[in-house]
This record gives C-alpha cells, sequence and structure tokens, in this order.
C-alpha cells in the first residue's frame, strides 16, 4: 500500500496542490476508558459494521466523470481532525487515524455518554 501511495505522490501537484503522505503513529498497547455498555445485555452479541468517514469532498458529476488517475481530490477536514466513526449513517464516536501492524486503526477518542438500556 505504500508504493501505492508513494507512486501516487510522485506523479506531482494537481491544480496548483501538493499532497504529503501522513505519517500515523503505531497503536501503542494503551488500557481502554469507560465502556458503552457495563453489563452484560442481549444486544452485546449483535454484530455490527461500522464506518470511518474521513471526510467529504463535493463536484459536480462532470468533474467526477473527467477524473483521471492519480488526481488529489481535497477533503473538507484537516489531518489533525477527528475521523468519524458511523453505524448506519450515524455518528457515534470520533478518533484518530492509528497503523496496527501494517493496517489502519482507529484510536476512539470521543464517545457520547453511556447508553442506559
Amino acid at each position: 500500500m505504500s508504493q501505492m501511495i508513494e507512486s501516487f505522490l510522485q506523479q506531482g501537484p494537481t491544480a496548483g496542490l501538493r499532497a504529503r503522505p501522513v505519517e500515523l503513529q503505531e497503536a501503542a498497547g494503551t488500557e481502554p476508558g469507560a465502556a458503552l455498555m457495563r453489563d452484560a445485555h442481549p444486544l452485546h452479541g449483535v454484530r455490527v459494521k461500522l464506518q470511518v468517514c474521513v471526510g467529504t469532498s463535493e463536484m459536480t458529476l462532470g468533474e467526477l466523470l473527467s477524473a483521471r488517475e492519480h488526481e488529489v481530490l481535497v477533503l473538507d477536514r484537516a489531518v489533525e481532525q477527528p475521523v468519524d466513526l458511523l453505524l448506519e449513517g450515524k455518528v457515534v464516536a470520533r478518533g484518530e487515524l492509528v497503523a496496527v501492524d501494517g493496517v489502519f486503526g482507529v484510536r476512539i477518542t470521543e464517545l457520547p455518554l453511556p447508553l442506559r438500556l
């Protein structure tokens, strides 16, 4: 994957922009904080699929259709801003991107108030 990113970045700036790689820190074995639900509950066994949103980009359909390989799309979020964790399209937590054994991970930094069921 890093070769793909390096190749992507070597293509040069697009429309005056300069893309640069983002260094992700390796996740350390830190102690987790308070869980959303503390007691055993039947919902604990339900599997869900979370999505991580690092940002969005708005463009016309014409711009999308004329996009070329190696073109850089600028997102609406700064590198240091947290990413959103989505469940069914709704933000349920926020966190920061980290590297875990060569793959992306998210360290949760913001949770809503504990759930009461």
